[in-house]
């Protein structure tokens, strides 16, 4: 069987290709030259890409190793594309890089070891910069040959022409050794050392042993280099007066001087002096030891066996260089990389290495630091709000694990688009975390930056909270330090804040007596350390971002948005973790391709919302009374998987004056009676005059709305401590203390949404233009402001609107006249269009209808709806849930019926239940894995209607798999319709017929790309025969190759009633296409046939004409742009010839000379270009 291995290659999840990528550009700058050679001869890259990797951009513009250095993330993602896409070819050539890399770890391991017995001088120093430029100045002037030996410079060394143009040179260096003395402190021993590394290899081949004769050019230019120098050249000084230098004079008899040139190439890319480049070396004098091979200045590479002569001196200027390294493996990595390389999977040696590494002791102070943090933390964030014990009351949520999806596109290569991936409630379950797997590292990599998800009100702050007692109960002892930083008062624009100011002034943590010495050990041991950005969703102003970070952790002052750039990008505190709390929508933009783990905090479960009524009212009759009371009305007890609304709810019962009062029914209600009811308590305790609190609420109300434009929740109080007081008491504002300041901020996004409605209400400076457009549902948002910008919708429509009344103290001033907004918000409601507005709109108009308490606009509503309601990509919490049901309702008087399109909305089981269960519900589309579940409950419950119902509305048509987990369950979808039963259980009397959706199947469209497509296509393959009515089959690019058109080909003839198949950009070759034609004369209703793009040649153009006159309902082939020449197209006019029916044949292609497409064209005007 003859297959495209090129055009079918086999994939793996981009995430994995793109962590290996990482891993291979930071082997070292020598290794990632070789690196990409190997992809390159393996046809990897093409010869254009890989030649642009040794050419500058265009003006303005990186080149790709320039970003190594600059941008080494962007560089790994644009090097990972081709890489993944031919993954066959790279996987080897990637794992051979990494075994390179562990044997050199095996080599240095033993130097590093040897070098621990090396006795240092005392008396030695580094040579001062001003000399070492004097030295060099020197050299380039010529006047070094004064302080040379005649006689050396007589031996022909060096012969180098003078001249502009390119010249060359050969250097005649002395005797090499193969072997290596190394020597002990304790005796003498000889080590025989291997050649440790290929790429060392290549070096030496290079080498003048091998007269290989590096090319160089006349002083002043410069060229791209990849060729290797001489490593050592010895020079005898007769006199070193002339540079007048104490330091330069030996301790102790031997030369006086060696110059070593680097041992390896300049990194790809990069401009560097044509000739070689020589370090100049002071000796030392040492006791005899051992000697270690010399560190190149270029990349830390360690010098070859056969390139250490005896004309080293004993104890040279790398012997200390090398000792005055960190105590890890010597790695080809340069100084910058060492401290910014992740680490690597563990190896054998991994245990020595972490032996190695001490950490250093702490001093007194930093413990007693430590211990007075715990202890603050444990006082601060023991209470949540309204008093409540963090101990007692506080509900232990799960968190899900979150995915990245990447978008692939046309301009995939220049950016790399990413979302969230949705997950079914059967994926949400399955990926269940609690709070000690947190920081838990994955298989991948380590978790160094965690995004904590939640939408307002889930409780991401009490969960921080419950995590900082965690670490003050020594519950996270991989922390020595927590910083919990609140970003609603960081000021974001000053630049006066230093690393030490913002961990110790800005934090929530307690003041340091001796902050100098604290925060010298944090950036001694910066991976026992956690920094907290609680609320990073207040960061409004995210241009820019991760640019400019702060480079140094000490001294120099930087703004807060550049410090967490710092601290992001590892600038600073390389190794400390950091946790963002912030809400899913339209925030982490910039910085979600980049985290390391993001994960979603859980809302409350009915059990948990169980639990949580149960510990707030410890009387039991009061707690039952209450739990009936939240159940009873089914809004309320929907709100309450909030667990911020959950705490309201059950504050609102708490104070209400008799156990008969009804439960509100809105979420306006719920708010207005809950902010009446803190008012009314703060009033008890308040001497001052009733209109005078009348001031203070319009005062407030005017501040949130304030707030509310500019996206944040300060409350702006000036110097009105009276109003503080107010604010404070009523529960309305709270307040923010550190070490530096303390602010006051509104207590929750809906307590400031709801005085921002009462403001744009009341206000006699809102007109009714400006309610409309701040606050009406439109079309489009012209500035997205999140969660924020939907509540207050539903706050003004429902003040505005609602008939019900309040109990306590109305927020609405009662004389106020509210006729001429009331009579806006109506006409826009009236006006809108529901079937031009997306989903996320379309979600929002119900939650307005609902907040009315009005059966008019819920009727009009369902009168102008489409017959296919669409919620595809809006996450459905159990409140939108039943505000849609709500309304959905009041369809069966107006005899209305719809289809409802749930993909990716993260539905619960139980809410697809009551949706399904709709009458007006008469087909829906949902997860696949979702509907399975639904099935498997309503079996499991006996109710065999429902479950008939539900099976009978599930429809598939049209099938549009554009993701993965569009197309991974319904293999279990065909086996269901194949074996008639349910997973785990017998046959099921309802599917005796089969699953009517894949039998209804019309339309298919898979759409995965050239990534996904072809691991995912066995996949439609295996559901292919079941759908026996489908009529349009598109799997434009997706690279399914040859092995992927034989597979297609033998379930063809199961698809009777096809009538379109686009195969288009598929990488078909003849193989592919001669067994596609022995196929395709078996679907007799063929009508449309597209090949355009592929890798047809002559002998698949002559498979194609042999059967064409055997597909007799074919009346379109399109074949445009294949390899082809006029041979095959010849064979195919003759055979369209035979074809009546046929109404279009396009075949141009660039191997068809024109003149003889224009001969058949004239012979046949079916035959087309394009």
């Amino acid at each position: 069987m003859s297959t495209s291995q090129s055009c079918c290659p086999v994939m793996v999840p981009f995430e994995d290709v793109l962590f290996q990528v990482r891993k291979a550009l930071q082997v070292g700058p020598s290794l990632v030259h070789e690196f990409l050679k190997e992809l390159h001869e393996a046809k990897v890259f093409s010869t254009q890409y890989y030649l642009s990797l040794f050419k500058h951009g265009e003006a303005g513009k990186q080149s790709l190793c320039e970003m190594l250095f600059n941008d080494e993330e962007d560089l790994a993602r644009k090097l990972s594309l081709p890489i993944w896409q031919k993954w066959d070819i790279s996987q080897g050539i990637l794992d051979s890089a990494f075994s390179k890399e562990e044997d050199l770890d095996q080599f240095t391991d033993v130097i590093d070891a040897e070098a621990q017995d090396i006795v240092s001088d005392p008396a030695f120093e580094l040579l001062p910069d001003n000399v070492i430029l004097e030295y060099l100045d020197s050299i380039l002037s010529g006047a070094i040959e004064d302080l040379l030996d005649p006689d050396f410079l007589e031996k022909d060394y060096l012969n180098i022409p003078a001249g502009d143009t390119d010249t060359t040179c050969t250097l005649k260096p002395a005797t090499f050794t193969e072997k290596r003395q190394i020597s002990k402190r304790k005796g003498e021993t000889t080590l025989n050392k291997p050649s440790h590394h290929k790429r060392n290899k290549k070096v030496c081949a290079e080498s003048p042993l091998n007269e290989r004769k590096p090319t160089i050019m006349s002083e002043g230019n410069f060229r791209l280099s990849s060729n290797t120098f001489p490593p050592l050249l010895h020079v005898p000084f007769t006199s070193i007066s002339a540079f007048n230098s104490p330091p330069l004079l030996p301790t102790s008899g031997g030369p006086a001087f060696q110059i070593i040139c680097p041992l390896t190439p300049p990194l790809i890319s990069t401009v560097v002096p044509t000739g070689p480049t020589y370090v100049l070396v002071s000796p030392q004098s040492v006791s005899p030891s051992a000697q270690i091979l010399p560190l190149s200045p270029t990349s830390g590479t360690v010098a070859p066996p056969e390139l250490t002569m005896s004309v080293l001196p004993i104890g040279s200027i790398s012997d200390s260089v090398s000792k005055s390294l960190p105590s890890l493996p010597v790695e080809t990595l340069s100084p910058t990389e060492v401290s910014n390389r992740q680490p690597l999977k563990n190896t054998e040696s991994s245990p020595s290495k972490t032996e190695r590494k001490v950490r250093p002791e702490a001093p007194k102070c930093v413990k007693d630091y430590v211990c007075h943090a715990k202890t603050h933390m444990k006082n601060t964030c023991c209470v949540m709000r309204g008093g409540l014990r963090m101990e007692s009351h506080y509900v232990d949520v799960h968190l899900v694990q979150r995915k990245l999806l990447i978008k692939s596109g046309k301009n995939a290569n220049k950016c790399l688009e990413k979302e969230l991936v949705v997950l079914s409630d059967s994926e949400r379950k399955q990926g269940k975390l609690d709070r000690s797997q947190l920081f838990h590292n994955s298989a991948s990599r380590p978790k160094q930056s965690v995004a904590l998800l939640g939408k307002a009100g889930v409780g991401k702050t009490t969960f921080i909270q419950r995590l900082c007692l965690d670490w003050a109960s020594d519950s996270l002892p991989q922390f020595q330090f927590v910083f919990l930083l609140n970003c609603k008062i960081l000021d974001l624009t000053q630049s006066s804040y230093s690393l030490k100011s913002l961990l110790f002034d800005l934090s929530m943590s307690p003041p340091c007596k001796d902050s100098d010495a604290v925060f010298k050990h944090i950036l001694s041991s910066p991976d026992e350390v956690l920094i907290i950005f609680d609320s990073f969703d207040d960061i409004k102003d995210f241009e820019g971002l991760l640019q400019s970070p702060a480079k140094s952790p000490t001294g120099t002052k930087y703004t807060i948005k550049q410090l967490f750039s710092g601290l992001f990008q590892k600038e600073i505190i390389s190794g400390c973790k950091l946790l963002i709390a912030t809400r899913p929508k339209d925030v982490l933009n910039q910085v979600l391709r980049k985290m390391d783990s993001l994960l979603e905090l859980c809302c409350f479960s009915p059990e948990d919302i169980e639990l949580y009524t149960s510990k707030y009212f410890r009387d039991t009759s009061v707690r039952e009374n209450a739990l009936t009371k939240i159940k009873t009305q089914r809004y309320i007890y929907s709100l309450c998987s909030n667990p911020l609304l959950c705490w309201i709810t059950c504050y609102l019962l708490e104070h209400q004056d008799g156990c008969c009062d009804a439960m509100p029914s809105t979420l306006t209600d719920l708010y207005q009676r809950v902010t009446s009811k803190h008012l009314q308590l703060a009033n008890q305790e308040n001497t001052i005059l009733d209109n005078k609190n009348r001031q203070n609420i319009t005062q407030m109300c005017k501040m949130a709305w304030e707030g509310f434009k500019n996206h944040n929740t300060h409350a702006n109080l000036v110097s009105s401590t009276e109003l503080v007081d107010y604010g404070l008491k009523s529960g309305i504002l709270t307040s923010y203390k550190t070490v530096a300041h303390q602010e006051i901020h509104f207590a929750d996004l809906f307590t400031q949404n709801l005085l921002g409605a009462v403001h744009l209400v009341q206000s006699k400076q809102v007109n009714e233009k400006m309610l409309i457009t701040h606050s009406g549902v439109h079309q489009k948002k012209r500035k997205s402001q999140g969660e924020s910008q939907d509540v207050m919708q539903r706050f003004v429509t429902g003040l505005l609107l609602q008939k019900t009344p309040t109990d306590g103290i109305s927020i609405l001033e009662s004389n106020m006249d509210l006729q001429a907004k009331m009579k806006a918000v109506e006409t826009h409601l009236e006006n809108l269009k529901p079937n031009e507005l997306v989903p996320a709109r379309l979600l929002e108009l119900f939650h307005c209808v609902y907040e009315t308490n009005s059966e008019k606009f819920a009727k009009l509503l369902l009168k102008n709806l489409p017959d296919n309601l669409s919620f595809c990509g809006v996450q459905l919490c159990p409140s939108d849930v039943y505000v849609i049901c709500h309304l959905l309702q009041h369809a069966k008087a107006l005899k209305r019926s719809f289809s409802i399109n749930l993909q990716d909305t993260c539905i619960l089981i139980s809410g697809l239940k009551e949706l399904v269960g709709l009458q007006c519900i008469k087909s829906f589309w949902a997860h696949t894995a979702d509907t399975i579940g639904l099935w498997v409950d309503l079996h499991q419950s006996d109710d065999e209607l429902n479950l008939k119902s539900a099976i009978e509305k599930f429809t598939l048509n049209p099938f549009k798999a554009t993701q993965g987990y569009h197309i991974e369950n319904l293999p279990l979808l065909v086996q269901i319709h194949r074996e008639k039963k349910l997973p785990m259980s017998e046959f099921v009397s309802v599917l005796d017929e089969g699953v009517p959706a894949l039998m209804q199947l019309q339309r298919l469209e898979f759409e995965l790309g050239v990534q996904n497509g072809p691991e995912l296509f066995p996949k439609l393959i295996e559901v292919l025969p079941s759908l026996q009515s489908l009529e349009h089959l598109d799997l434009e690019k997706n690279k399914v190759g040859d092995s992927g058109a034989e597979k297609l080909a033998g379930v063809l003839h199961f698809l009777a009633s096809l009538r379109l198949l686009n195969l288009s950009q598929n990488c078909i070759g003849d193989a592919g296409v001669e067994k596609l034609s022995q196929a395709l004369v078996s679907v007799r209703s063929l009508q449309s046939l597209s090949l355009y793009g592929n890798l047809i040649d002559d002998t698949g153009a002559e498979h194609l004409a042999t059967v064409l006159p055997d597909m007799k309902l074919l009346q379109d082939l399109d074949i445009k742009f294949n390899k082809f020449t006029d041979i095959g197209a010849k064979k195919l006019s003759a055979a369209l010839k035979k074809c009546t029916g046929m109404k279009s044949l396009e075949l141009w292609n660039d191997f068809i000379p024109y003149g003889v497409f224009e001969h058949l064209h004239h012979q046949d005007p079916r035959i087309r270009s394009l």
